[in-house]
C-alpha cells in the first residue's frame, strides 16, 4: 500500500487527527483485526471454501439483478451478531488479504497501522477518492445541493404564523451551531452524475460530501462481492461474524457542547447537525424524541393540576369523610382466614384519603384530554416529519428505492437449493418456497408463547406472595409489622415486579433477535419489523401483566364471606380495599416507571459503562495519570476503538414506546403520570447524546424517510388507550357507583349514605369450618363486605342484588358512550389536521418546476458550448459510472 505526500507544499493535518500518514487523505472508515503471528501451514476450514459453493450461488442468482441504489440498512457490527464461525489464524490472515485486494479494485484507498499503541491491534484504514465518491454517488443516486438557490416563502395561515411566532419567541433555545444561513433560502438539490458536474458547486471537493456520506458509500462498497453481475451483501457483516476483522467504524467528530452536555438540557436539539452527522434514522429519532418532550410539557402540566385539584377537595369529599367518621362504627369482615379478625372502616380512612387524590371527577376529563393530546402529538409529528423529509430533500426517497435481499437470506437459499438440487433441473425455484416450512413456523412461533407464559406464571407468583406476606404479617408478634400491612404488601410486591420486569426485558431482547434470526427474513425492513414487533410484544406483555390484574382483575374474582374463591389449595384470592384497587393500580404504575427510568434506562446506561472502565483501570497496571497522557497520545481511530460498539436505535425506541403506554393506557389512575415521563425525557434526551458521542462508536449513517414501524405501534396504543381508559374508570374506580348513588339511590342527591350504600351483611355464623377468625369474637354477630348482595335475612341471602345489575349496566354504556365520544372527536381532529403542512406542499410543487426548468436551462447551455465551442463531457473517455469495477469471489468466501 502506497503512501501519498504532499507535494504542492500545502499543509498537512495532524498525525492524530483522523487522516492518513500523509496528512491529506481522509479517514472515512477503519477495520481493525487481531495481531497474531502466522503459522507455517496453512489449515483448510470454512464451510464455504468450497468451489461448488459459489459456482451453484452464480447459477442460483444469476437471473437475478440489483435494479435500485443499495442504501446502509444495519451497522455492519450489529448484523455480525446473528452470524457465528471460528476460523484458523492463517485462513483469517489469507481473507483479509483477499477482501483487501478486493476493495482496492474498487478504487478505495488503504493504509495499514499494525505498530500503534493498542497492543495486538491492527487499523486498516481506508479512504475514498474522488471517482470512488463520485461513481458511488451516482449509483446511489444520492440527491446533492446544486448551485441554484431559490426562496422558500413562509406559509400565510394562521397556524403558520402561530408557529413562526413560537419560533421567534423560542429563538433563545436554539443551538447557535452550524454556518449562518437564511431560513428563507434552500439549495436546489438533484440526484448527482458525473455527466452534470456542472450544476453542483464543486468548489470546495473536501467538504461537497461531508463525512456521513463518505462512511455510507465507503460501507456500501466494503460490503459488495461481485458475482456474475450480481453484487451480493455478504463482505464485511460476515468477515466480523466469523472474526476476520474484529470491529468496523467510521470515526467521530465533535458533537458535544451544543447537544450532549447537561447544561443544554433547556435548549432545543441540533436536529440538522444530528442528522448530518449520524444520518437521517438516528436524526429521526432525536426528533421525534424532542416532539414526543415537547407536547409532555402540556400533559404534565393538566395533569398536575388534576391532582392538586384532588388535593384541594379530599377533605370536601363525603365518602372518605364517612370512612374517618368513628361515630359510625362500621364492623368489616376478617380480610384473611384465621389469623385476621374483625377490623373497624376507619382505620381505612388514610387509604380512602389518598384515593380521592387519583379518583375524583377530574380524572373523567383527563383521561378524554389525554386521548385528545395523543391524537395531535400523532397528528403534530407527522407535520414535522413531513417538514424534516423537505428540508433533508427526503420526499422522493423511497419512490425508487428497492429493500434489497438479506445476505443471510441469499446465503440460505443457496445451501438449501445445494440440498434439494444436485443437479440443474431447479435452477427457478422461487426463493420465497425455499425458506417456507412448516416446521420453522411452528419452532418461531412456540418460543414467544412459552414466554408469554411465563410471565403470566411470575406474575401469578407475585399474586401468592401478597396472600402469604399478607397471612404472615396478621400473624407476627410485632407491632412495626402489624401496624400498617396494606401498604407493606403494596409496596414490596411492586418492588419484586420492577425488578422481575427489568430482567425478563433483558432476556426477552435476545430471544426476540434469536427468533428473527431462525426466520431468516427476506429483506433488512422485513427483519427489522419482525423483530420489534417480537420484542415489543414480549416486553409490552411484562411490563403490563402485574397493572392489567390489578385494574380489572383483582378483587372480582373473590367470591364473598363463607363462599371465597381459593387457589393452589388455601390460598384465598385478594380483596381490594375499601377505596378500591385504583391507589393499588397508581402504585404499581408510579414504581414500574420510576424503577424502569432510573434502573432499567437511566442507571444501567450510565452504570454499566462507567462500571467497564472502572474495571478495565484495575486490569491495566497504568496509573491514572499515565492512562490520561497515553489517551493524548492515542490517534483518533485508536482512540475511538476504545468505544462500545453501536447496537442501533431500536433499543431507544422501546424505551420510549413502552413509556409512552404507561402514560396513555392507565393514565385515569395516575394523572402524574406525564410529569414523571417529561422529567425522566429531559435527562434520557442528554443521556442519549452523550452516550452516542463519547461512549459508542459512530454508527454508518442510515437513510430512511419515517419511523417506520414505530408510528404504527404509537398509533395502535393511542386507540387501545380509550378503550382501556374507559374500562377503568367505570370498573376500576368508584365514578359510576358514585354516580349511579347520587342520582339514583340517594334520598336527598348527595352523596351522604354513599358508603354504607355500597356494603353488604354477612351472619357470622355462616363462616364455613376453620375460616372464621381465631380466637373469635363472640360480641360481633354481623360485619360487613363491599359488594352488592342481598342481605343473610332475605328471601335470596348473598345472590346479587338489584343495585349490583343497575350499576353494571351503567358501567358498560359509560364504556360504549365514552369510547365512541372519544373515537369521534379523535378522529375529527385527526381530519381537521392536514398531514402535510400547507406551506411544505408549494414549496414541494415549486422544487419540482423550478427542478425541471433549471435542468432545461443548463442542458441548453451545455448544448450551445457544445456546438459552439467544442465542448466535452467531463466524463468523457472514462469508465461508465454507472457500474462498478468488476471482480469475482474467490473460494474460501
Amino acid at each position: 500500500m502506497k503512501t501519498l505526500y504532499a507535494s504542492d507544499g500545502s499543509l498537512l493535518h495532524l498525525p492524530r487527527g483522523p487522516y492518513f500518514s500523509d496528512g491529506q487523505r481522509r479517514v472515512d472508515y477503519v477495520l481493525t483485526y487481531s495481531i497474531q503471528k502466522p503459522s507455517a501451514v496453512r489449515r483448510q476450514s470454512s464451510k464455504l471454501s468450497d468451489n461448488g459453493f459459489f459456482h451453484r450461488l452464480r447459477r442460483s442468482l444469476s437471473s437475478r439483478s440489483s435494479r435500485a441504489p443499495l442504501q446502509p440498512k444495519e451497522d455492519p457490527e450489529v448484523a455480525a451478531t446473528e452470524q457465528q464461525a471460528n476460523y484458523h489464524e492463517d485462513d483469517k490472515r489469507f481473507k483479509r488479504e483477499e477482501f483487501e485486494q478486493n476493495l482496492q479494485e474498487m478504487g478505495l484507498e488503504l493504509e495499514k497501522d499494525e505498530g500503534g499503541k493498542i497492543a495486538g491491534i491492527g487499523f486498516l484504514k481506508i479512504h475514498a477518492p474522488w471517482a470512488v465518491l463520485c461513481r458511488e454517488a451516482e449509483i446511489m443516486k444520492l440527491k446533492m445541493p446544486t448551485k441554484q438557490v431559490y426562496e422558500v416563502k413562509q406559509g400565510s395561515n394562521l397556524v403558520e404564523k402561530i408557529r413562526l411566532f413560537i419560533h421567534k419567541v423560542t429563538d433563545p433555545l436554539h443551538p447557535k451551531v452550524g454556518p449562518k444561513r437564511p431560513e428563507d433560502v434552500k439549495s436546489l438539490s438533484l440526484p448527482f452524475s458525473k455527466e452534470k458536474q456542472h450544476l453542483f458547486d464543486l468548489s470546495d471537493r473536501d467538504k461537497f460530501f461531508d463525512s456521513k456520506t463518505r462512511s455510507s458509500i465507503v460501507s456500501i462498497s466494503e460490503c459488495l462481492i461481485l458475482i456474475h453481475g450480481l453484487f451480493l451483501l455478504i463482505g464485511i457483516t460476515s468477515l466480523l461474524a466469523n472474526g476476520v476483522y474484529t470491529s468496523a467504524y467510521p470515526l467521530h467528530d465533535l458533537l458535544f457542547e451544543e447537544w450532549a452536555s447537561y447544561s443544554v438540557f433547556y435548549k432545543y436539539q441540533p436536529i440538522g447537525l444530528i442528522r448530518k452527522y449520524f444520518g437521517e434514522k438516528v436524526g429521526l429519532y432525536f426528533a421525534w424524541l424532542g416532539v414526543y418532550t415537547q407536547m409532555l410539557i402540556p400533559a404534565a402540566i393538566v395533569g398536575v393540576i388534576v391532582f392538586l385539584y384532588g388535593c384541594a377537595t379530599v377533605d370536601d369529599n363525603i365518602p372518605s369523610m364517612e370512612i374517618c367518621d368513628p361515630r359510625n362504627n362500621i364492623t368489616m369482615c376478617p380480610l384473611c382466614d384465621s389469623a385476621c379478625s374483625y377490623w373497624k372502616l376507619e382505620t381505612a380512612c388514610g387509604t380512602a384519603r389518598a384515593s380521592h387524590l387519583f379518583d375524583n371527577p377530574a380524572t373523567v376529563f383527563f383521561s378524554i384530554f389525554m386521548a385528545l393530546w395523543a391524537v395531535l402529538f400523532m397528528e403534530h409529528w407527522k407535520r414535522r416529519q413531513m417538514r424534516l423529509n423537505y428540508v433533508w430533500d427526503l420526499t422522493d426517497y423511497g419512490m425508487e428505492e428497492e429493500d434489497h435481499n438479506r445476505a443471510e437470506y441469499e446465503l440460505r437459499v443457496a445451501e438449501k437449493t445445494m440440498r434439494q438440487d444436485q443437479g440443474a433441473a431447479k435452477v427457478g425455484l422461487r426463493l420465497e418456497s425455499v425458506i417456507s416450512d412448516d416446521s420453522w413456523l411452528s419452532l418461531v412461533c412456540l418460543p414467544p408463547s412459552f414466554q408469554i407464559f411465563i410471565t403470566f406464571v411470575i406474575a401469578f407468583g407475585v399474586i401468592l406472595y401478597r396472600i402469604s406476606i399478607k397471612t404472615a404479617l396478621h400473624l407476627s408478634t410485632y407491632p412495626a409489622a402489624r401496624s400498617n400491612i396494606r401498604a407493606t404488601v403494596k409496596t414490596t410486591a411492586a418492588i419484586i415486579n420492577v425488578i422481575v420486569i427489568i430482567i425478563l426485558d433483558e432476556i426477552y431482547a435476545s430471544i426476540a433477535r434469536w427468533l428473527t434470526t431462525l426466520e431468516v427474513p427476506k429483506t433488512d425492513k422485513s427483519f427489522e419489523e419482525r423483530l420489534i414487533f417480537k420484542t415489543f410484544i414480549l416486553k409490552f406483555v411484562n411490563a403490563f401483566t402485574p397493572i392489567v390484574y390489578l385494574a380489572f382483575f383483582r378483587g372480582r374474582l373473590v367470591g364473598r364471606p363463607g363462599k371465597y374463591l381459593y387457589v393452589v389449595g388455601s390460598y384465598r384470592m385478594e380483596e381490594c380495599a375499601h377505596a378500591g384497587c385504583l391507589m393499588e393500580l397508581c402504585i404499581q404504575l408510579c414504581i414500574t416507571m420510576l424503577g424502569k427510568q432510573l434502573i432499567q434506562n437511566n442507571l444501567f446506561e450510565i452504570g454499566i459503562p462507567k462500571l467497564k472502565k472502572l474495571l478495565r483501570k484495575r486490569k491495566s497496571e497504568l496509573t491514572s495519570k499515565q492512562e490520561e497522557e497515553l489517551h493524548k497520545t492515542l490517534k483518533r481511530y485508536e482512540k475511538d476503538h476504545v468505544l462500545g460498539p453501536f447496537v442501533g436505535i431500536n433499543p431507544e425506541y422501546m424505551e420510549m414506546i413502552i413509556q409512552f403506554g404507561m402514560v396513555t393506557l392507565f393514565v385515569a389512575s395516575f394523572p402524574l403520570a406525564p410529569l414523571f415521563a417529561l422529567l425522566n425525557n429531559i435527562i434520557e434526551i442528554r443521556l442519549d447524546a452523550k452516550k452516542f458521542v463519547l461512549e459508542l462508536r459512530r454508527p454508518i449513517a442510515a437513510k430512511v424517510k419515517d419511523i417506520g414501524i414505530w408510528y404504527n405501534l404509537l398509533r395502535g396504543l393511542s386507540k387501545v388507550a380509550v378503550i382501556v381508559n374507559a374500562f377503568v374508570i367505570a370498573f376500576t374506580s368508584d365514578f359510576v357507583p358514585r354516580l349511579v348513588y347520587q342520582y339514583t339511590y340517594s334520598p336527598d342527591g348527595t352523596m351522604h349514605g354513599f358508603v354504607n350504600h355500597t356494603l353488604s351483611y354477612f351472619n357470622v355464623s355462616d363462616f364455613q369450618n376453620g375460616t372464621e377468625p381465631n380466637p373469635p369474637n363472640f360480641n360481633v354477630k354481623v360485619c360487613r363486605y363491599k359488594d352488592y348482595r342481598e342481605p343473610p335475612w332475605s328471601n335470596t341471602p348473598y345472590e346479587l342484588s338489584k343495585e349490583f345489575w343497575a350499576i353494571l349496566a351503567v358501567r358498560l354504556a359509560f364504556v360504549i358512550v365514552f369510547q365512541n365520544m372519544v373515537m369521534l372527536m379523535s378522529d375529527f381532529v385527526d381530519w381537521l389536521i392536514p398531514d402535510i403542512p400547507k406551506d411544505i406542499s408549494f414549496q414541494i410543487h415549486k422544487e419540482k418546476l423550478l427542478m425541471l426548468d433549471h435542468f432545461m436551462k443548463e442542458e441548453g447551455r451545455r448544448r450551445d458550448n457544445h456546438n459552439h465551442d467544442g465542448y466535452t463531457s467531463p466524463s468523457s473517455g472514462s469508465a461508465s459510472p454507472h457500474s462498478r469495477p468488476t471482480f469475482h469471489a474467490r473460494a474460501g468466501w
